[in-house]
């Protein structure tokens, strides 16, 4: 089996070899493809299986059971009885008709081991996957290509069980037809929003995660072919209904590959705020090449600025030590992390490397429920050390280091190698961080002010 979800390479100076990669993006999404799959499709997707794939079926639960009993940081498993645990669930698979019914029987399993990072998922899950996954903030634009699926460039999350806009990006095409933040969409292509919402929410686990699921099903429905044209009924800042319909354009950003996901679109985004405030946002910790240059580039001109924030909002994390890379920019003492990863045969450090010419300012982090894995590993590691105040939301609390394989019968199966402790002592894993300033910014927030959490943000730095 292809496990290239590990790799070595360079950058800020130096890269921990054996890392693995950090698939928050990757780990959510598709847990929660299989929540919203069974809310919206029926559980058997064919009427029989062969034998052959009866087989395959069981060979596959086979290698999920043996993978999580051999390769699980905690060897006790928590307490599970796993062999009897075994005994239950692999009679189901043999009698699954359908792969959906094979499919769930195993997710049944890792279920009870209670963390994500774990799921079993279709192969061409990959795509759909990658697709939510550049659903992260502000998605659309003007890309270098023309390939991929098309988007309307704008940012939802939801707030009192309505779907609100609290971005749009420049020149999308949301923003041409008059979209602005504070709008609610009330209906998608004949999806009432709110029925959906309120769905969702009876399916869905009750956990850290079910507003970072909840804002991906709603952004999901806004994607399609670059020049399709999809329906959308708004709420208006004046209560008025509006109806329009949005033609999708290629999303923004370079393509990029690493390991066994498919290729993602990455961009970042450096300018300075009113007040000379530095400011840097990146859609997710992967592009190594091309995020790490652009922050050293973007910091090294921020030294002279009076605060820096780093908006972590809607990124869903990816490699683990590009987290310590940045910020690195921001200490000067010898022995700091951010945290300590506990595997089975030991544990890892997140070290920071200081720098000389570490910036010495106010440091401001934006986070949101879609900032998950090594966003988390960041923010929360420089809460705990002092150096960062946060503002916006609890995190998705998702930050287990996992790997992607495929298994027998063609389908995906994440899993993950180990745990996570902040360096405060903080399980980041199911908990979130914390802000230290929440803004749970809803509608009337964003009509008010574009975006109330940089605002704030950005005040805080001045105020110093």
């Amino acid at each position: 089996m292809d496990k290239s979800v590990i790799r070595r390479g360079h950058f800020s100076g130096r890269f921990h070899r054996n890392i693995p990669i950090l698939l928050g993006l990757l780990a959510l999404l598709v847990c929660a493809a299989g929540a919203l799959a069974q809310a919206d499709a029926p559980q058997d997707e064919a009427s029989g299986l062969t034998a052959e794939q009866v087989q395959l079926n069981l060979d596959s639960f086979d290698k999920v059971w043996s993978t999580i009993r051999d390769r699980h940081w905690d060897p006790e498993l928590g307490g599970l009885d796993w062999e009897a645990i075994r005994d239950e669930l692999r009679p189901q698979v043999a009698e699954a008709t359908s792969m959906a019914r094979a499919r769930a029987v195993m997710n049944d399993l890792i279920s009870r081991l209670e963390q994500s990072h774990f799921a079993v998922f279709p192969g061409d899950a990959y795509e759909d996957a990658a697709a939510g996954a550049e659903g992260a903030p502000l998605e659309g634009g003007a890309a270098e290509d023309e390939e991929g699926e098309g988007v309307t460039g704008l940012d939802l999350r939801v707030r009192n069980d309505q779907a609100v806009v609290v971005g749009v990006l420049p020149e999308s095409p949301a923003e041409l037809a008059g979209v602005r933040p504070g709008w609610v969409v009330l209906n998608i292509d004949g999806t009432d929003l709110g029925e959906r919402i309120a769905q969702l929410k009876e399916k869905l686990p009750d956990n850290t995660s079910q507003r970072y699921y909840l804002a991906g099903a709603m952004s999901g429905r806004l994607t399609g072919d670059v020049g399709d044209t999809i329906p959308v009924t708004f709420l208006d800042g004046d209560d008025r209904e509006v109806e329009l319909a949005l033609e999708l354009a290629a999303r923004r950003g370079v393509k990029t590959t690493f390991g066994n996901m498919p290729p993602v679109k990455i961009w970042h985004e450096t300018r300075t705020l009113d007040g000379d405030v530095g400011y840097f946002r990146f859609n997710m910790f992967l592009g190594v090449p091309r995020i790490m240059p652009a922050f050293n580039q973007a910091m090294a001109g921020f030294k002279d600025k009076k605060g820096v924030i780093i908006d972590l909002r809607g990124n869903p994390g990816g490699i683990g030590a590009m987290a310590m890379g940045m910020s690195s920019w921001f200490v000067k003492d010898k022995g700091q992390r951010l945290g300590v990863m506990t595997m089975r045969n030991g544990e890892f450090k997140f070290v920071i490397n200081p720098r000389p010419d570490a910036f010495a300012g106010p440091v401001a982090l934006l986070i949101d429920e879609k900032s998950a894995s090594t966003s988390e590993i960041m923010a929360g590691g420089l809460k705990d050390l002092g150096r960062a105040r946060l503002f916006g939301t609890l995190t998705a609390g998702a930050a287990l280091p996992s790997y992607i394989e495929k298994l027998p019968n063609g389908d995906g199966f994440q899993y993950a190698v180990a745990n996570y402790v902040s360096e405060g002592g903080y399980e980041l894993e199911g908990n979130g961080v914390q802000p230290d300033v929440e803004i749970l910014a809803g509608r009337d927030e964003f009509l008010a002010q574009t975006d109330p959490v940089l605002a704030a943000a950005r005040q805080w730095i001045l105020s110093q």
